[in-house]
């Protein structure tokens, strides 16, 4: 009996070490989703600071000075990457200790307040992090302790991530985006969710279909009606699920993401030209056809009578 094997037979210990596994996962992709945009941030102040220091080197010694001090500022600011500096009190700048980061039960434990300055802790930590562990948890109810079932789990994790920071900053990282992408095409190699034909089509018709959107929007009513990260998240879910999956993933996001728009501008939290993210919702949308993409089509082929 191989452990793949000994963990379906004891169902109690394959979900507990998954939800403690999700735990930690979420409490690592806390520290993405805060950092992440911050990093990408920093780079791309460093590459202008770059450009335009390049730029004066042609025109004027006086600005090229100037500019030199602003870049060497930029590069003076603190490195920050997904593991240093330690995780800090942001009132306070108290460094969080070992016991202090435990997912959910060190929050519940310091009743939600930094240990330090008794300034509040946001309640979207220990939320994801309880979030990461239930869908990790149907993420294995649904595949078992298979390969199928650990690259949805990477999917899944790697989904989260990029919808909070879709929420947050308009922006779905291409360091996330395109490695999950590639993925995706190379498990089509073996067949491990579609075959390599149907990927491929599926990753170029998933990028081409928002692609083609964005373009007669935008000729419409010269505005752009959506990020370009959009177009590799769709296209991700086409290298995944194959291009049969892409009407259900964009079906399950366009109406939800439509009435959240009305019911925000209706209720006055936004203005009516304001922009709203939508990989939150095409995000949740393909997790949903991840895990129960061909339950809802043969319910839907049974309700319409066609099989």
């Amino acid at each position: 009996m191989d452990y793949g094997e000994a963990l379906g037979q004891m169902p109690v210990l394959l979900y507990l070490g998954t939800a403690a596994l999700g735990l930690v996962i979420g409490s690592f992709l806390n520290v993405v989703i805060l950092r992440l945009p911050r990093i990408m941030e920093r780079e791309w102040r460093q590459e202008c600071a770059a450009l335009m220091g390049n730029e004066n080197v042609e025109h004027s010694d006086d600005s090229k000075d100037s500019k030199g001090i602003e870049a060497a500022s930029i590069n003076d600011m603190p490195t920050m990457t997904l593991s240093r500096p330690g995780s800090s009190c942001p009132d306070c700048g108290h460094r969080i200790r070992p016991w202090e980061n435990v997912p959910v039960a060190s929050f519940l434990f310091l009743r939600g307040r930094c240990s330090n300055c008794g300034a509040r802790i946001s309640w979207r930590y220990p939320l994801i992090e309880t979030l990461t562990a239930i869908l990790s948890l149907m993420v294995v109810w649904q595949f078992g302790p298979t390969l199928p079932g650990a690259f949805a789990l990477l999917l899944t994790w790697g989904l989260i991530a990029l919808a909070m920071i879709d929420a947050d900053t308009q922006l779905l990282p291409d360091s996330i985006t395109l490695p999950l992408l590639w993925l995706g095409l190379l498990l089509s190699i073996w067949a491990v969710f579609v075959d390599s034909h149907t990927a491929i089509i599926g990753a170029v018709a998933g990028y081409m279909t928002l692609w083609l959107v964005f373009h007669l929007f935008r000729l419409l009513t010269g505005k752009e009606g959506m990020g370009r990260g959009d177009f590799k998240l769709l296209a991700l879910f086409g290298a995944w699920l194959g291009w049969q999956s892409l009407p259900q993933i964009l079906l399950l996001s366009t109406i939800p993401g439509a009435l959240f728009g009305i019911a925000l501008i209706a209720s006055g939290r936004t203005e009516r030209r304001a922009p709203i993210a939508f990989g939150p919702f095409l995000a949740i949308a393909g997790w949903i056809s991840l895990v129960w993409g061909d339950a809802i089509t043969q319910a839907y082929l049974r309700w319409s009578g066609i099989a």
